[in-house]
């Protein structure tokens, strides 16, 4: 009894440690995403809003584009010398980077060198999250009994909840504390600052750690990988586990999981124009909820199996998309969907004037007819569809029964071309507003409970599919290279997948005219792990780690 009291007291503290970490890790990574309009105004001043935007949501999704490079290295580390390690020092990279934003100067203070710092720490961000879960999972999962895997994983998947609830709430704390206009101004400074205090305690709970079993037993008998990267990618046996891996999990969990917590926000905030505040305590009464569905499907996993419960996550969510973001509409702002049923806005114009709607980097002018008229629709947040207009016609836009005749501003002097613009827009605008398209959404008329209740079904979606992910995820590869293996899809999914839905479904949007269009993005993803889980993942629960 005393050996069981014991054992339970480690692991307990194994648990709590690798989470905690995890825990201020996601914190660090969300912030960043949680703050994207800021960001766009604070670095990225020299573009246009939506180019800015879009360039923020980019850098967002470059801290991801790195995280792949970081599982390679820190796998490598974590298979070859110890799990312990290799995770101590991610949280160490994770939290000096994210620190170090604060002080950053502005585009305004500094320029083009600006952008470029942000760019840099983003990057190691990126590269330290990389190494951080597959440490976590497995250190959890091999200190764990068989047929308590999916329970005890499931609270490393719930430090992403704790993560993201944290970085939420020091976000509104903090704008409440110093008003919107200061916190644009300097107060989002503090939400990075305060992460050295979470740094100093999870370096504190993670050194108390001794190595996992599982490597610790593999080392003594000298069976370590001397070659986890010629083991883990070179053999088929194991290749075939990580292409696995990814197209029946990762390309889900990616695509589910960072619709359900950013790019929800994103739509609310740029075409719903619902107020930030407001869906920062949405989205925090969501979260909170979710760390409660981690642990329930992580425990339901133990008792009927990881691939039955993680299916039927992203099932839910691909049935879901596309009638979910259309309740959000009617339920953020009524309005908007009611002007969008009565009066449609169509866009009447020659193809062969019209650019793709989608400037990243700010370098396109955007000066004939139709590339204004779409370029005042897109910075509205508004949807249109589009109609062929005889060749060399001006671009019209129809509302109802209103027209608003486009004007060409090709070959004009800088000063002139944005004078064309401001009175086109301001045409545009003034028709939109006659016909009930609300600048922002009416607090009055929204339907809080209906948007709590439309989040909470893309929660458990997502919550089903990563409360038994990490259990299954280790479950599926051998010790030798688990770390190595693991990570690579991982961060994959989650990274290239996942981190670029709130960019490319926004540039979609752009692009397309359609505020709905960006949701085929997370859709084609979700769809190919269903078929892919459903066909060809085999169940792991109670398999041995050994």
């Amino acid at each position: 009894m005393a050996g069981e009291r014991q054992q339970s007291a480690s692991m307990r503290t194994v648990v709590a440690a690798s989470s905690a970490g995890t825990a201020f890790e996601w914190y660090d990574f969300f912030i960043f995403g949680s703050l994207a309009q800021v960001i766009s105004k604070t670095f990225f001043t020299g573009l246009p809003d939506a180019a800015g935007y879009i360039a923020a949501l980019a850098l967002f999704g470059v801290g991801f584009a790195f995280r792949p490079l970081g599982a390679l290295v820190f796998g490598k580390i974590g298979d070859q010398a110890g799990r312990k390690g290799a995770f101590l020092a991610t949280v160490l990279l994770m939290g000096g980077a994210t620190f170090a934003i604060a002080f950053l100067p502005t585009y305004q203070q500094a320029g083009i060198i600006s952008p470029i710092l942000l760019i840099v720490m983003r990057c190691v961000q990126g590269f330290a999250l990389g190494g951080e879960y597959g440490g976590a999972a497995i250190y959890v999962a091999e200190h764990s009994p068989a047929n308590r895997r999916g329970w005890s994983t499931s609270w490393v998947q719930t430090s992403a909840a704790f993560g993201l609830f944290g970085a939420l709430m020091v976000i509104l704390i903090t704008r409440a504390a110093v008003g919107i206009e200061a916190f644009d101004a300097w107060g989002w400074r503090i939400p990075f600052a305060v992460s050295i205090g979470l740094l100093g305690v999870s370096v504190w709970m993670r050194m108390k750690l001794t190595e996992s079993p599982a490597f610790a037993a593999m080392k003594e008998e000298g069976q370590a990988s001397k070659a986890p990267y010629a083991e883990a990618f070179g053999q088929w046996k194991n290749l075939k586990l990580v292409i696995l891996a990814f197209l029946s999990m990762m390309c889900a969990q990616g695509a589910v999981w960072y619709t359900t917590f950013f790019y929800v926000q994103t739509f609310m905030e740029k075409f719903l124009k619902v107020d930030p505040v407001t869906i920062n305590e949405l989205m925090m009464t969501a979260t909170a909820i979710s760390a409660v569905f981690y642990v329930v499907f992580g425990w339901l996993s133990d008792r009927i199996g990881r691939k039955p419960v993680m299916l039927g996550g992203m099932t839910l969510a691909l049935l879901f998309y596309f009638p979910g973001f259309h309740l959000l509409e009617k339920a953020a702002n009524p309005a908007l969907a009611e002007a969008s049923a009565k009066a449609p806005v169509v866009v009447v114009a020659d193809p062969k004037d019209c650019s793709l709607q989608f400037d990243p980097v700010g370098k396109a002018a955007f000066v004939t007819s139709c590339d204004i008229v779409k370029s005042a629709l897109a910075n509205a947040g508004v949807s249109y569809a589009n109609q062929t207009a005889p060749a060399g016609a001006t671009a019209v836009m129809k509302l109802g029964g209103v027209e608003v005749v486009s004007r060409s501003a090709t070959g004009l002097p800088k000063a002139e071309v944005k004078a064309v613009k401001t009175a086109v827009e301001g045409e545009i605008k003034a028709a939109l507003t006659k016909a009930g398209y609300p600048a922002k959404a009416d607090p009055a008329r929204m339907n809080k409970p209906l948007i709590l209740g439309v989040l909470l079904v893309f929660v458990i979606a997502a919550t089903a599919l990563f409360g038994p992910l990490a259990a299954c995820l280790v479950e599926l590869f051998p010790t030798r290279v688990r770390y190595t293996a693991l990570s690579l899809p991982y961060h994959i999914g989650t990274g290239w997948v996942g981190g670029f839905v709130p960019f490319f479904a926004f540039a979609i949007v752009t692009a397309v005219g359609d505020i709905y269009a960006g949701l085929w993005y997370p859709v084609a993803f979700t769809l190919i792990s269903v078929l892919t889980t459903a066909f060809l993942l085999p169940e792991t629960k109670n398999r041995s780690l050994t």
